[in-house]
């Protein structure tokens, strides 16, 4: 196998086993999400599988002399000059070299999006928390005890009042 080839293999066995595969199957929040994520890991499997069993064997070497005895050594003679003067270039990356500085720029950008994504969820957590409690006791609450808890209603009533606006 070619140095590259083994490269690949190494780089996709390596990614394989970084990804955090249930870490991010608990952030699937729908079931079309979870079959969406079950089929990428499926995929992902599969590919990771056929490039270490492809690409991680070296080819069986060709016995020449078995077809010189069943074609002729002429003809055999031939192919093998022209098999063995075959050059298969090396693999020179020109694009990772272009992408990279952006994908690394993605990346803080995703870091910065996912903090600020957090910080909302705790505000919104803490914000169902407070209206759950709310909904348990809204039942025996007086309104003194809800505009302590809400001034803001409390001053825009005080403020019709004052202006003896009573809504029609």
């Amino acid at each position: 196998m070619s140095a590259t080839g083994k490269k690949v293999v190494d780089v996709a066995f390596k990614a394989g086993k970084s990804i955090d595969w249930e870490g991010m199957a608990k952030l699937m929040v729908s079931d079309e999400a979870r079959k969406e994520f079950a089929t990428l890991r499926r995929t992902f499997d599969e590919v990771n599988t056929a490039l270490q069993t492809k690409f991680s064997q070296e080819p069986e070497p060709i016995d020449w002399e078995y077809y010189r005895k069943g074609i002729g050594p002429r003809l055999v003679d031939m192919y093998k000059e022209a098999y063995e003067s075959v050059e298969i270039p090396k693999y020179v990356d020109n694009v990772t070299p272009q992408y990279k500085p952006k994908f690394d720029a993605l990346l803080v950008e995703l870091k910065e999006a996912e903090e600020k994504s957090l910080k909302e969820s705790e505000r919104l957590e803490k914000e169902i928390a407070e209206v759950q409690e709310l909904k348990k006791k809204i039942s025996t609450m007086t309104a003194d005890e809800y505009f302590d808890k809400h001034p803001e209603v409390k001053k825009k009533f005080d403020d019709e009042i004052r202006n003896d606006y009573w809504g029609y």
